[in-house]
């Protein structure tokens, strides 16, 4: 059900890092350094102080989640183009939007965008079972590889419209939607648990507002966080395609 993939870089004061910029990599040694140096310098040194989130991005090798002509970049401060218009978010993004929701080793998560697969593993690390959904079946399918691959056998994967999230498996101790929408899809609102929380990025294309939203009983608590740019959530709780008569990026039909 939808999921457009992850694709995000935070909009905070201009901060940037590069961590890993400028370096070939040449082993996995290089590799495994560039990732310690990202959790430390874009990541603990910026807020992230959920320790289980900073060891799960230690263990995670981002690198393998994107093309593997792009592993020198894998570590910088960006997002990467991972094809199909689609791109894997700013490694602070995926650490700051995971520790916003608070998860614990016994929760069942639901995520909106599968994409390249590196937010579900993180996920993973840190969930009792994580359900992720991408709209590309193309991306569904190379995900699906690299984390089998990987050894991560607490996700499962759907294609298809993720705006109506995954029925049969809710409720959810917590929602994540990687694609930004012009308001929070209902279906996942009702797929969240009692006090569980859902954190999506929530407005037009090109710039949005991340927002965390608290379901008590038949009310929701909102919270309005940081500004982001993601890739726009397409589907029938978000947008349409994109139309290429329109001549830019940010006009969809």
């Amino acid at each position: 059900m939808i999921g457009l993939a992850s694709s995000a870089r935070l909009c905070l004061n201009g901060i940037s890092t590069a961590a890993g910029e400028g370096i070939v990599f040449h082993d996995k040694n290089d590799l495994e350094k560039a990732r310690l140096s990202m959790v430390e310098r874009q990541l603990a040194q910026r807020g992230i102080t959920d320790q289980r989130v900073l060891q799960a991005m230690r263990d995670v090798p981002r690198h393998r989640f994107v093309p593997q002509d792009l592993w020198d970049m894998a570590y910088r401060d960006t997002p990467l183009s991972i094809g199909h218009e689609q791109t894997i978010s700013q490694p602070y993004i995926v650490g700051y939007m995971t520790q916003m929701l608070h998860l614990s080793q016994d929760h069942r998560v639901l995520e909106v965008g599968t994409g390249s697969g590196y937010q579900a593993a993180v996920l993973s690390r840190l969930a009792k079972q994580v359900y992720t959904i991408e709209r590309v079946p193309d991306l569904a399918q190379r995900a699906e590889q690299i984390l089998q691959e990987l050894g991560y056998a607490n996700i499962q994967i759907r294609i298809g419209d993720g705006g109506y999230g995954w029925p049969e498996a809710a409720p959810f101790d917590a929602i994540i939607v990687t694609a930004a929408a012009p308001k929070v899809p209902p279906p996942l609102i009702a797929q969240l648990a009692e006090a569980a929380s859902l954190i999506a990025p929530i407005g037009r294309a090109g710039y949005q507002e991340l927002v965390r939203v608290t379901k008590h009983g038949d009310c929701t608590q909102v919270e309005h966080l940081v500004p982001v740019a993601f890739v726009p959530l397409v589907g029938e709780h978000g947008w349409r395609e994109r139309d290429p008569s329109a001549g830019g990026n940010d006009i969809f039909r």
